[in-house]
This record gives C-alpha cells, structure tokens and sequence, in this order.
C-alpha cells in the first residue's frame, strides 16, 4: 500500500481576486442608482421622523415608565408580592411565638410533674380520681339539654 499524495492538481478553489473587483467596480453604478431611487422615496418619512424626534422620544420614555410601573408593582417580584409575603411572614411569626410559649407551658408543666409532689397530688386527683383515706367526692349531675320550643308545644296537646 502506497500512501503518498501525489501532487495537487492546479485548479483554484478561490476566484481571482482581479475579477472580484473587476465585477464589483461594474455593478457600482447600478448599487448607487438603487440607493438613490431609495433615499429619494424614504426622505419625506425621515425628515418627518426628525422633526418629531422629541415627542418620539417623550412618548417611548411615557410607554417605558408605565411598562415599568405595572411590572414593579403586579410582577412575580412586585409590591403586592411583596406585601402578601410579609403578611404571611409577620403570622407565621405570631404563631411561631405562640408555640413557643405552649411549648414554656409544656416544659414546665413536665418539670412540676417530675419534682413538685403538690403537682403530681394535683393531677392525680383531678384526671384519676383519686382521693385520700376517710374523704367523699361529690360529683354534679350533668346538666339536661335544653328543651326545645316545639317539644313543649307537642308535650301540652
């Protein structure tokens, strides 16, 4: 197996350069005529831009400024966004507060369960029952529900 390369054949993958400019300085004048024609038709509508240049400029930067406002204020990261998430913030502050404060409750509720024997006394009796030697426990009937208008009307007939 032979690898060698033989030698490049002659033909140009470029154009002359020569004959780039050569078409380019013929097709000149036809390119100038066209820009011409274009400037002619497009002057009016320039000058009248130029002219109104300042209220063009009045009236994007009003657009600009409301665009910005309405984003500012209803965006994902606006004013009332903004407002709605404190709110939410400063109440789950209150109520991190006040499980904090049932939580002191509970803690030390525990702790007079674990070392104060009035406490202990104490629970015992109110949720067991519990009583001490030669005492009674009165307990109150619970009270009857309330009767209702249309039972004693039904009751008397």
């Amino acid at each position: 197996m032979d690898f060698r390369v033989d030698r490049l054949s002659r033909s140009r993958l470029l154009p002359n350069p020569e004959e780039g400019v050569r078409a380019l300085v013929e097709r000149a004048p036809k390119a100038e005529a066209w820009l011409d024609s274009v400037t002619a038709k497009l002057r009016p509508t320039l000058n009248l831009l130029y002219a109104f240049r300042r209220r063009i400029a009045t009236g994007a930067i009003a657009v600009f400024s409301i665009w910005f406002f309405v984003h500012v204020m209803f965006g994902a990261n606006g004013m009332i966004v903004y407002r709605q998430k404190k709110a939410e913030y400063q109440n789950l502050r209150k109520e991190i507060g006040g499980l904090q404060q049932e939580n002191q409750r509970f803690t030390q509720q525990i702790d007079g369960l674990e070392n104060d024997p009035k406490a202990i006394e104490k629970e015992a009796r109110e949720q067991l029952h519990y009583v001490r030697p030669g005492e009674v426990i009165y307990v109150a009937p619970p009270p009857l529900p309330p009767r209702s208008n249309t039972d004693s009307k039904s009751a008397k007939k």
